[in-house]
This record gives structure tokens, C-alpha cells and sequence, in this order.
């Protein structure tokens, strides 16, 4: 801010001066005293110069709030953009008309396909859009030094992007053993990013006591894998900021709020984590996890807060969160707060959604670097034979609406060959195909409690390291997805019979399509219905979201890598025979 403009903020706050916007007859939610009250606001280049009087002079533009509720900006703090299938501006359109003005974003899928030119690509979309983006930069990429990933970010890559404005810090730190065990690695990014005095976000799901003394001694200060009361308790006494989580995979919200007290409530926060458009469109962002606190017994200013000032104050971003003298005008109108839909979205101070549409136009940033980026080596069908030397397996079973999976044993069929065939049993085959630097590896596994039967799915989105995986009961139809998706340069693939019944184009990155986020909600609601349907998925299970995790060796219990089946808790590979 130069003198001249600080110089006329103040002018305006005097009521000497008259303001661009005045928002009046406001119920204005204080989120420092955790009350309401009545009055103006009155704003000028983007800011909040305070709330006036009768005596000041009348505002170039006035916006009556006929006694709505004027409620400051929504912050998601802990989302990966990629995960929602479009871009940043296509993001946008979606979460601002529910009252998001900021999110703190982590693009670890989208770096550890492209790196820092990914991240590059990243910076450029979020000054396309109204929507604030900050940028975590990835800790862990890769994430995990026995997976197949393509790219590569050691402190040194890190420290060329941490002076940049969007960059709040570093990334979840998923490496949590890493950590606890002071890994060198890992101990220079943590050196990197706190002699700079960035936030460092954490990643530690079930870890207590002595050892979470040791992942939070590191200089992690948040956290969004909690699924307890007891978790959070632990978290928030240690200091550590708690991310209530409600996302398309995870819904752990309502599991934590028993754990949230007037006490401790102001070290938590709102995040979505992994959200798909299609449930932006139904369901909400932000604004639906303050529905579902407030349904949950939450006081609404207690969940508007958690929601705002706590991640602002998190974050150290000063600026925002409340509506107050000198912060930035992002705030947004409602007529409720126990029934809380945005009616208008005001960014900057700018009126950029009304009643959910968006009312600015989209643009995108040139994605070329991202695309072609589906590299695999000799393929074929004989791959996905499942040679075992017992009938008594190891399965990875689906939880419903939880990342976190089961180890279960069963008794499988086999041909006369000793290859696994479709049984009974709610058992199929998983495999992950390689797909960045042509190593021609296809591990296979069984995956348990998904439902999927009479064909595949196949994607090129599986967290972290996003290498090709498919869910299927035959190999016909899991050769045919894979298949195609490689032709089609990423995406997501369905197949019955012998036949493709569905697709969506993912060509940046085989992560996001640029294609307008209706549209893709569109495609995703049709996709899920012909999973269930078709592919008779359980009705419990998202198989998209869920399918793209069971390639995520950092949440425990046990998941597939490029490399093989990963015991998680036991930090070792196994064999699918028991």
C-alpha cells in the first residue's frame, strides 16, 4: 500500500471522504466478541474503512442488506484444488457463490506429476480468478521414497519458490515416521521453511503421546487427519491448530465436534481436504460444514469463526477473516445463520456472486507443460494375471467414508493355474500401472468391501504419486480401461462387458480438465451413477474418491503402490498371500 492510499483509507474512516461501497442495515457478525451487531460498512479500494454514521457522506455505491447478516469471507484452510477435477478459475466459479473468499491450497497431486513447473502453472490460474489462493509448497514429493512417483522436491528445489507471494508455508508433512525419526531429508525443509517463519501443516493420523511430541517438536502447527474427539484434544493442548475436516472421501466433521468446546474452539478450523465438484454443486463448501456443525449442536458464531478468524489467525493472514477497520473486504450476506446460504459474495469489495451463480468471467492459464503426460511401457493384458501360492490372501478393505483401510484375510478362488478368479465373495483385483518414466511395473492386490462387479474402473488419479489404477473382477474388462485411458492421455474410464460405458478427458496432468465445473460435476453425477448401476459399486462407497486412495501408502492400514502391496503400519511391502 503506497501514502496515498492509506492516506484516503483513513479519510474515508473519518467520514471525510466518501466510500466506494457502503453495505447498509447489516446485522454485522463480530468475530472477536463472538456476537452480532447493527450497522454499516463502509469500503474503499478493497478494504474495510470502519462503520460510519448518519453524518458521513453518502458512499459512490450503497448495497442495503434490507437486515441480512454480513458474515466475513469463508477460508478453506486445507484443500488440494486438483482433487475437484478443474482448475483453479473453474474452481472458483464453484466455491465463491457459497461464500469461500480464501483457500489455502496444497498442489502436492499436481507437483508429483510435473514438479515445480506444475506449481508454476498453479500461481499463474489463482491470479486468473476473484477467489484468494494461497499455495502450500509440497512437502513430500515424492512421498514416500519406496513408490513409483515422477518428480522430485528436496529443500533445494523448495527453496526457488519460498519467497513467492502465494507461498504460506510448507505442505502437509506426510513423512510422519520420517519426522518423528529426524530423517535428514526431511529435517532440511523443516530447517528451510522455519528459519523463514512459514507455517509447516501436518499430516499424522493415529500418532499419540511421545511420538506426536516428537512430529509437533518439528515445527508442524496444524492438523486434518484427526477423526476423534480424543485426537483433537490431543492436538489442540499440544498448541496444534485442528482442521475439521468434510470432504468428498472423508466426513469427519460431526466424529469431531464433541471434542470442540468454547474453550478450544478457537484452535479450529474448516477445511475440505478432497471435495468433487459434484458435491460443491449438491452439498456446499465451506458454508456446508457450518450447516453441519450448527445441525451438530454448534453455536453458529462458534462455527462462522472456525470457518474465518481462526485460520486467518493460523495463517498470519492479518488481513481478513472479520469484519473490521483495515482488513480486506471479503464478506458475504445471509438472510440466517442457523440456515446459512450465501445470498451475495463480496471479494475485495467487489459483488462477485449473487443467489450461487458467479459473475465474472472465467479465464485459464495455458497448461501446456501439464499435458501428455501418460508415459507407459508395454502394456498388455497378461499383466493383470494373479499368480498365488495359497488360497488364504491378504485384501485391502474399503471403509465406508474414511481414507483409512482395513487389512482382512480371506480364502479366494484360483484356476488351475493358481491365478485369482472371481468368487463369492465381495473380492476383486487392484492393480496400479506405472505411468511416468516407463518402467513397464504393474503391481497387483485385492481390494475388498468396493462392490464393483461385471467390469472395471480405471483411473490416473491415485494420491500421491498418481500413477494409473484400476479396480476390476475380470482382466478383459481392467485391459480395456487401462487401455483407453492411456489413449485418452489421463482421466477416468468405465468398462462393461467388454465395452467403454463411460469417460472423462483428464488432460492436464491426467488430474483436471479445463472443461467449466458444471460440467464435469455433470459428467462425475453420470460416471457415479453408472458405477452403481452398471458396475453395482456399493451405494456406500464414492468410487471415484475411494479408488484413488487405495494407492496412498502414508494412511494407514495397508494400500498398493507401483512397487506392491504396502503394509502401512508395519512400514514394510507384503506378499497378497498370508
Amino acid at each position: 500500500m503506497d501514502k496515498e492510499t492509506l492516506r484516503h483509507l483513513i479519510d474515508v474512516a473519518a467520514g471525510r471522504e466518501p466510500a466506494d461501497l457502503c453495505i447498509r442495515n447489516a446485522m454485522i457478525v463480530d468475530v472477536f466478541q463472538k456476537n452480532t451487531f447493527s450497522g454499516n460498512v463502509y469500503v474503499t479500494d478493497g478494504l474495510i474503512a470502519g462503520f460510519g454514521d448518519s453524518s458521513f457522506p453518502p458512499a459512490k455505491e450503497e448495497f442495503d442488506a434490507q437486515g441480512a447478516y454480513l458474515v466475513p469471507g469463508l477460508i478453506d484452510s486445507h484443500v488440494h484444488i486438483e482433487s475437484s477435477h478443474v482448475t483453479i478459475p473453474n474452481y472458483a466459479r464453484l466455491t465463491v457463490p457459497c461464500g469461500t473468499t480464501t483457500v489455502i491450497a496444497d498442489p502436492h497431486e499436481i507437483c508429483n506429476v510435473k514438479g515445480l513447473e506444475a506449481f508454476d502453472y498453479m500461481v499463474k490460474s489463482a491470479e486468473l480468478t476473484d477467489l484468494q489462493v494461497f499455495i502450500q509448497l509440497p512437502s513430500c514429493i515424492p512421498t514416500t521414497d519406496f513408490d513409483q512417483g515422477n518428480a522430485v522436491l528436496d529443500a533445494k528445489e523448495l527453496s526457488k519458490r519460498i519467497g513467492n507471494a502465494h507461498v504460506l508455508g510448507l505442505g502437509e508433512l506426510m513423512n510422519y515416521p520420517g519426522t518423528i525419526h529426524a530423517d535428514e531429508s526431511i529435517l532440511d525443509k523443516l530447517i528451510l521453511f522455519r528459519n523463514a517463519g512459514k507455517k509447516i501443516d501436518g499430516h499424522s493420523p493415529g500418532i499419540i503421546g511421545h511420538e506426536l511430541d516428537a512430529y509437533l517438536a518439528s515445527g508442524v502447527s496444524t492438523e486434518h487427519e484427526a477423526t476423534s474427539p480424543e485426537e483433537l484434544r490431543e492436538r489442540v493442548r499440544r498448541g496444534c491448530y485442528v482442521m475439521l475436516r468434510e470432504g468428498s472421501a472423508s466426513h469427519d466433521l460431526a466424529k469431531l465436534l464433541p471434542g470442540v468446546t468454547v474453550e478450544n474452539s478457537q484452535y479450529c478450523m474448516m477445511c475440505s481436504d478432497d471435495l468433487q465438484p459434484s458435491d460443491i454443486v449438491l452439498r456446499g463448501h465451506i458454508d456446508h460444514n457450518i450447516r453441519l456443525a450448527v445441525l451438530n449442536g454448534i453455536d453458529p458464531i462458534i462455527a462462522i469463526c472456525m470457518a474465518t478468524i481462526n485460520a486467518a489467525n493460523c495463517y498470519h493472514l492479518d488481513d481478513r477473516g472479520a469484519i473490521a477497520p483495515g482488513r480486506r473486504a471479503d464478506f458475504l450476506l445471509v438472510r440466517e445463520l442457523h440456515h446459512f446460504r450465501p445470498s451475495h459474495v463480496f471479494i475485495g469489495g467487489k459483488l462477485c456472486a449473487k443467489d450461487g451463480r458467479y459473475l465474472h468471467e472465467t479465464k485459464s492459464a495455458d497448461p501446456s507443460a501439464l499435458i501428455h503426460t501418460i508415459h507407459v511401457k508395454d502394456f498388455s493384458e497378461s499383466k493383470l494375471a494373479l499368480p498365488l501360492h495359497s488360497s488364504r490372501v491378504r485384501t485391502i478393505s474399503v471403509i465406508p467414508h474414511c481414507l483409512v483401510t482395513e487389512e482382512k484375510h480371506a480364502i479366494i478362488n484360483r484356476d488351475e493355474q493358481g491365478r485369482w478368479i472371481r468368487g463369492s465373495q465381495d473380492i476383486i483385483k487392484l492393480a496400479v500401472v506405472e505411468r511416468h518414466k516407463e518402467t513397464g511395473k504393474v503391481s497387483l492386490g485385492l481390494l475388498s468391501d468396493f462392490g464393483l462387479c461385471g467390469g472395471a474402473i480405471a483411473l490416473s488419479i491415485s494420491h500421491d504419486s498418481h500413477n494409473i489404477i484400476c479396480a476390476g473382477d475380470n482382466d478383459e474388462d481392467m485391459s480395456l480401461a487401462i487401455e483407453f485411458l492411456i489413449q485418452m492421455e489421463g482421466g477416468i474410464v468405465l468398462t462393461s462387458g467388454r465395452h467403454v460405458i463411460g469417460f472423462l478427458r483428464h488432460e492436464i496432468a491426467g488430474l483436471m480438465t479445463d472443461q467449466p465445473g458444471e460440467l464435469v460435476a455433470a459428467s462425475l453425477k453420470e460416471l457415479s451413477e453408472l458405477a452403481y448401476s452398471a458396475l453395482h459399486v456399493h451405494p456406500w462407497v464414492d468410487p471415484f474418491m475411494t479408488l484413488c486412495f487405495m494407492a496412498l501408502p502414508v494412511i494407514p492400514e495397508i494400500k498398493l503402490t507401483a512397487n506392491g502391496l504396502y503394509d502401512v503400519k508395519h512400514r514394510r511391502f507384503v506378499p497378497s498371500e498370508v
